[in-house]
């Protein structure tokens, strides 16, 4: 509350906070100078037998009231509450987040950085370097490629071999620390028909069953239309711009016609954000080690 930069918003959340204590004090006040009579009632009765009588409030209750009032008192004093008023002691919920983050610092910023003076294989390796990573991963990158990192429609299965950008190493850091724009060109203008040759070819690239005359066509149009500039004469695709691998059983859109002409007629755009900056260079080496060691052994 200390950081308003308006007059208006200090200005209303010091009348509510005095005006709230005013009215506890103002109460108590109130029944001091009330008169009671006990054992009298008020003359009113619910449920025939509950009646209103004419008692004091019990003395716990108007304790409480003060202990309130008095601990209002010191608190704004001491803290901040009152508008921009800081208080005596200075605290502020910036200070204090950055007193646990130094503290926390202390303990894991060694091993933290003991592990990114390690090679990343040699870091997935580690046991424990890897149990820090997946809890890196459950935090930040489960929401894309689930918690098993076998992703989902639009976001890639980090476990089974197949890289768009490249699966080595440093490939795979550069990717997390520096993020990906993969972007695929909608191919609308070359026509309904042309398009459904297109996507014959592609699904009998990777032993899908196809129209083998449309296939044909689609061979010689994806030689023509371009698509070679990226995905390459053989259709294994290239990391250097995240082309996929149109040959293999890995599909990120899915690989029913339908939607490879979707993908061709209207293109697709994936970002993988960049999480260098917000991570930190020895978050990220962890990481990627740990991305790393979810693809050994596959194929």
């Amino acid at each position: 509350m200390s950081d308003f930069v308006s007059d208006f918003w200090n200005l209303y959340v010091i009348v509510i906070v005095v005006g709230s204590i005013l009215a506890c004090a103002i109460l108590l006040i109130v029944q001091g100078k009330a008169t009671f009579t006990p054992g009298k009632t008020m003359g009113h009765v619910w449920d025939e037998t509950l009646e209103e009588y004419n008692n004091p409030m019990p003395k716990w209750w108007s304790w409480m009231f003060v202990i309130t009032v008095v601990f209002a008192l010191v608190y704004l004093a001491l803290y901040p509450g009152l508008g921009n008023f800081k208080g005596m002691l200075g605290w502020t919920s910036v200070g204090q987040h950055k007193v646990e983050v130094d503290k926390m610092d202390a303990v894991v910023k060694p091993m933290f950085d003991k592990y990114l003076a390690m090679d990343l294989k040699a870091v997935a390796a580690d046991k424990q370097a890897m149990e820090m990573g997946k809890r890196l991963y459950l935090t930040y990158c489960m929401q894309c490629h689930g918690a098993d990192a076998r992703g989902a429609k639009g976001f890639p299965n980090l476990t089974d071999g197949d890289w768009l950008y490249g699966g080595e190493p440093e490939q795979i850091k550069e990717t997390i620390a520096n993020g990906r724009m993969g972007v695929m060109p909608p191919h609308e203008q070359l026509g309904g028909d042309t398009i459904k040759d297109l996507a014959n070819y592609v699904r009998s690239l990777s032993g899908l069953p196809h129209d083998s005359a449309r296939a044909a066509k689609g061979q010689e149009t994806f030689g023509s239309a371009g698509c070679v500039g990226c995905h390459g004469m053989d259709a294994k695709g290239m990391h250097a711009v995240g082309a996929p691998n149109l040959t293999d059983k890995v599909w990120l859109y899915g690989s029913s016609e339908a939607a490879i002409t979707e993908t061709i007629t209207k293109g697709r755009q994936n970002q993988m954000p960049a999480w260098k900056e917000f991570l930190g260079d020895a978050k990220v080496h962890l990481l990627s080690a740990y991305v790393l060691s979810l693809n050994q052994g596959a194929k």
